[in-house]
């Protein structure tokens, strides 16, 4: 049986700054959410989310045998999630500005499973890192890390939605699980929806993904025209106006300290860069996802 409390002390010696564990289930009310989500066709290109709905809410179906969730979450709010200046024209998501968080994160986990093993060698299990059909929102919720917020995103009370999730689904029992949060801390606000600037945050803490900037810069080319507002890859419009973020600390990992000042760049800054020099300032972020001819083109709209 697994030590929660040992669990924890791994978590927050891997640069962890929450982590929860909860009991694997079908989460059923989720999937239901999920595919009435679908059915509208908010998902827009995501094509790949409407594969393994029935794996994504049942962490069962992805690790046999699988018998409990470790939610890890880590702050990485920096300067940028501040917001910036209304003239700023080249904005970028603050979670872009640092090392790929799949990388850093993935290497944290990884070094929990293999502490974990050593105490009990006939463990199975995978860390997932939000690249597996995998509910991890949800189950941060049921392992007691926040709640989901009206921009549909996991909002914790100590460090707001500028989080990032990694999980470790194992085979063994914990002598303890976390209590489910209960409830949402939105109150009346309604900040994300109001400061969305294309109303891609809609009824039901859900994303029209048609309409989501983020979704814009990054994800497959949509066809028709969206105004960018400034953003070219990602955007953190409906989370630098949220009064959990607004109260939330800086990042304490230097793990998550940005690789580029994307306030000190200007349009100029990122039309006159070749590969090369895009290389040598964003090679190791998640901006080489678009790419630069992409970056090219967002910065032109």
């Amino acid at each position: 049986m697994l030590d929660h409390l040992y669990i924890k002390k791994l978590a927050a010696g891997a640069g962890f700054d929450l982590c929860g564990i909860a009991p694997c289930r079908h989460l059923a009310e989720n999937e239901e959410r999920f595919r009435a989500w679908l059915n509208s066709g908010y998902q827009s290109s995501l094509g790949y989310m409407e594969r393994n709905a029935e794996k994504r809410f049942d962490a069962r179906r992805l690790v046999e045998g699988a018998r409990t969730a470790v939610v890890c979450a880590v702050s990485y709010k920096n300067r940028v999630g501040e917001g910036y200046p209304p003239e700023h024209r080249t904005k970028v998501a603050s979670y872009a500005c640092t090392e790929d968080y799949h990388t850093t994160v993935r290497a944290m986990l990884a070094g929990m499973l293999d502490a974990l093993r050593k105490v009990s060698p006939a463990l199975r299990g995978r860390a997932f890192v939000d690249t597996a059909p995998l509910a991890e929102k949800q189950l941060a919720v049921e392992a007691g890390l926040g709640w989901i917020g009206r921009q549909s995103l996991l909002v914790t009370p100590q460090y707001g939605s500028y989080v990032l999730l990694g999980e470790l689904i194992l085979t063994e029992e914990a002598d303890r699980y976390d209590t489910p949060f209960e409830g949402s801390r939105c109150g009346t606000c309604r900040s994300c929806i109001d400061n969305c600037p294309t109303g891609a945050v809609t009824a039901g803490r859900t994303i029209d993904t048609g309409r989501c900037i983020s979704c814009r810069t990054i994800e497959r080319e949509q066809p028709g025209e969206t105004d960018l507002h400034g953003w070219i890859f990602g955007c953190d419009a409906c989370q630098s106006c949220c009064p959990w973020n607004r109260r939330a600390p800086q990042h304490r990992n230097a793990a998550f300290d940005p690789v580029f000042d994307p306030l000190a760049m200007d349009a100029g800054a990122w039309l006159g860069m070749d590969e090369a020099a895009f290389e040598a300032l964003c090679g190791r972020t998640p901006l080489t996802r678009s790419g630069l001819d992409r970056i090219r083109r967002n910065v032109r709209e």
